[in-house]
């Protein structure tokens, strides 16, 4: 900065601005309120239907969160301006305070060009003479690069936050200059280290590479400046570098236990970084995607996938990065595997390729198995990965199926689900144990529960998250259908199970729709669905449930889910104040009866599946599904509703929306405390159920609760005329629960085992 800049500096106007910009926050303060109070409230409560229900609910609730980050981001830009304000004003008395002790050390000082002069006064000479001189110079130098350094860090800091995001606004939240400016000056600090040649690095700078992105891991300032000085090729020379012994045979012997916490900071980084939509991160997103089928140098024949695919383990990367990144992977697996003829040998891992994954899952060898886990943190980039072309009918491929039924196969075309879970040969791999790796499968589980149910997988899905749209009801149908085609594609890998329990619990109105087997849709009020339905048969469905009921947490899920379905529904339809058109029947009787026959049939069927599984082990596997459902409660925290896992999809109208925070509240919980109430304490008793006992056991059981309900939502309604409502729901769970064995043998005999 300019001696006479700093001197003369008039702040009037850049107070005017810090002050424009606090009255801009309380403005948009007023909007965020409006549009969380007003828009979006609103929204969640509308009768959406069709497109609406999955386009516009989104857009509004989208919409409504930026108002959030406006103020976020105006109330950072407020900070930085105001702190860098206030510094070079403390800069500006420094200077003058520092010239006004000079005079009376007979000193002056002057404009010299940009800088300035220190001279005595030729009529009185300094104390000290020209040490005096040389002091005040020195600290006149020393004030002026200290507020160079302000002007720039700050001018930087506000580039760097208006850069975030070519559209919308950041939700990184700055205090003041100095927290941004210590974020760019971080990164170039670290990007330094990581741009060293491996045999280079030191444990120190390893030290100070980790514990800095584990810091500044969700910082989009430092994290794209972080991933963009560093460079693509960097960014995966680096971790290949640190895993290949003869390049870090030292720092790999001193800091091997830390390389997985490495690897998760550095994979946070890189999914911040992805965020930010400066030309550079642009740039930098295009070549690590073109970088990804080619090997790392030519003595290296590692390619750029196999490692990026470890760096993409954790966090929340950008949508259009992954879907850019999923096809070209596609496209470089079907090179490789001659359009899915055979395994991915490329990708089979051998013992003197290095281990590029140090959570101990697996090798990391096979970059299919890192980016599902980055698809299950993604699901708008999940849901349209799977739902993409693997082959088209046209292609050179070996897929056929007999679709006609005439005895004549033809070519098929294959979605990327088809292929991922029908058809790949997976790479053998290991864990850290020596152990088969389960993680390919077991990500891609978890990628599946992302692109279906429309949340992050492992999370539950909240009032904000979208009813199902139409990708994500056509992969539900196409797993469903897959399952039932052939059930040893889940029970052959059972730790899938959770994940398909989940996502079974999230489309209950679509899965109760089909049981009813009804051709001209009239059930489709008494299961009303906001969004896109899965199109599913009463056949497929059942062989499904009889399926994944067979593992003990994706029985919990569905199990409690259906519970708390039907416990709203009895709300939802008891509701006085439903409207006429939405109402399934005017006899309240037959409604509750039709609510229990569902109910009766998806739990009669889970409890035949859980006969099946704890057939032989009756007592210690009969004990693991009570307390996985004891363990549910834990997850939901006594939330009802959207809480339990069943997704908001059956709440159709403004009276669904309003009874979902108030009476079904009533109803619900109190018949969730009495199933978590019962799981607990048979998961304690000393003896399991004999396995004679177990179709008893689940008629009465389910006929308790069902009958509950009925009571409960007739009460919380105040419905005095609904006296026998428990009785109707009673009568109608025993019918439903006992067609699901005839059923159950009927459409899914041959999943049976004789015992």
């Amino acid at each position: 900065m300019d001696f006479e800049h700093l001197h003369s500096a008039n702040f009037s106007q850049l107070d005017t601005t810090v002050g424009d910009w606090t009255s801009m926050i309380t403005k948009l303060e007023s909007l965020k309120t409006a549009a969380n109070d007003g828009l979006k409230a609103k929204a969640l409560k509308a009768d959406w239907a069709g497109d609406n229900a999955v386009i516009s609910r989104a857009f509004v609730g989208k919409t409504a969160g930026e108002f959030g980050d406006a103020v976020t981001q105006a109330t950072s830009i407020r900070n930085i301006m105001r702190d860098t304000c206030d510094e070079l004003k403390t800069q500006q008395r420094l200077l003058k305070e520092a010239i006004d002790r000079g005079q009376g050390k007979n000193l002056t000082v002057s404009q010299n060009g940009a800088g300035f002069i220190v001279r005595e006064n030729p009529d009185k000479k300094a104390p000290n003479g020209q040490s005096d001189v040389d002091s005040l110079r020195d600290e006149l130098q020393g004030i002026l690069d200290k507020a160079t350094e302000v002007d720039t860090t700050g001018s930087a800091s506000l580039k760097a936050l208006s850069d975030l995001t070519d559209y919308g606004f950041s939700d990184k939240s700055y205090n003041n200059r100095d927290e941004a400016a210590a974020a760019i000056k971080e990164a170039d600090r670290l990007a330094a280290i990581a741009k060293k040649k491996t045999k280079d690095l030191t444990p120190a700078d390893f030290d100070a590479l980790n514990a800095g992105l584990g810091k500044y891991a969700d910082d989009p300032i430092f994290a794209a400046r972080f991933a963009t000085t560093v460079g693509p090729k960097g960014t995966l020379d680096l971790w290949a570098g640190l895993n290949d012994p003869n390049q870090s045979w030292k720092i790999g012997h001193e800091r091997i236990d830390k390389y997985g916490e490495l690897q998760k900071n550095l994979s946070l980084t890189l999914a911040t970084a992805t965020q930010v939509d400066t030309p550079e991160m642009s740039r930098w997103k295009y070549d690590m995607v073109n970088l990804g089928d080619q090997p790392l140098s030519k003595n290296n024949p590692t390619m750029g996938f196999q490692v990026m695919s470890n760096l993409m383990r954790a966090g929340d990367f950008d949508d259009r990065f992954l879907t850019d990144y999923g096809s070209k992977l596609i496209e470089t697996e079907k090179k490789f595997t001659d359009n899915g003829r055979h395994a991915p040998g490329v990708w089979q891992h051998l013992g003197f390729d290095p281990m590029l994954n140090r959570s101990g899952s697996d090798s990391g060898s096979d970059p299919m198995t890192g980016f599902l886990k980055a698809l299950s943190n993604s699901p708008a980039a999940a849901t349209e990965f799977f739902s993409d072309d693997f082959v088209t009918k046209d292609e050179d491929h070996d897929f056929e199926e007999d679709a006609d039924k005439n005895g004549k196969n033809e070519k098929r075309s294959l979605n990327n689900f088809d292929y991922l879970f029908e058809e790949r040969d997976w790479p053998q791999d290991q864990d850290s144990k020596g152990k088969e790796s389960i993680e390919g499968r077991n990500n891609l589980a978890q990628a599946l529960e992302a692109a279906i149910t429309g949340h992050p997988a492992g999370e539950l899905p909240t009032a904000e998250t979208p009813p199902h749209n139409a990708q994500q009801a056509a992969l539900m149908t196409s797993l469903v259908e897959s399952i039932s085609d052939d059930s040893e594609r889940l029970t052959k890998h059972g730790y899938m199970s959770d994940s398909v329990g989940q996502i079974a619990s999230e489309y209950l109105p679509d899965i109760n729709r089909a049981m009813t087997d009804d051709d001209d849709k009239d059930t489709d009020r008494l299961f009303p669905i906001a969004g896109t339905q899965a199109e599913m048969n009463h056949r497929d469905v059942t062989r499904f449930l009889f399926t994944v009921g067979q593992d003990d947490e994706a029985y919990a899920a569905v199990e409690v889910g259906q519970k708390a379905y039907m416990a709203n529904l009895m709300d939802y339809h008891l509701n006085p104040d439903l409207p006429e058109e939405l109402r399934y029947s005017k006899d309240p009787q037959f409604v509750v009866e039709q609510i229990a026959h569902g109910s009766g049939e998806v739990s009669g069927t889970l409890a035949q599946a859980r006969a099946e599984a704890v057939a032989g082990e009756a007592e210690e596997k009969d004990k693991a599904y009570e307390h996985s459902i004891a363990q549910l409660k834990n997850g939901i925290s006594g939330v009802v509703g959207t809480g339990v896992g069943i997704g908001t999809s059956f709440i159709a109208s403004p009276v669904g929306g309003a009874a979902a925070g108030g009476a079904a509240g009533t109803a619900t919980s109190m018949i969730l405390e009495e199933i978590f109430k019962d799981a607990e304490g048979k998961a304690k008793d000393e003896a399991g159920p004999v396995m004679g006992e177990h179709w008893e056991t689940g008629l009465e059981s389910n006929t308790k609760y069902t009958e509950k309900a009925a009571e409960l939502a007739a009460q919380a309604h105040k419905r005095n005329d609904l006296e026998d409502a428990g009785e109707w729901a009673r009568r109608g769970a025993q019918d439903g629960f006992t067609a699901s064995g005839v059923n159950v043998n009927a459409m899914a005999a041959d999943l049976k085992t004789d015992v």
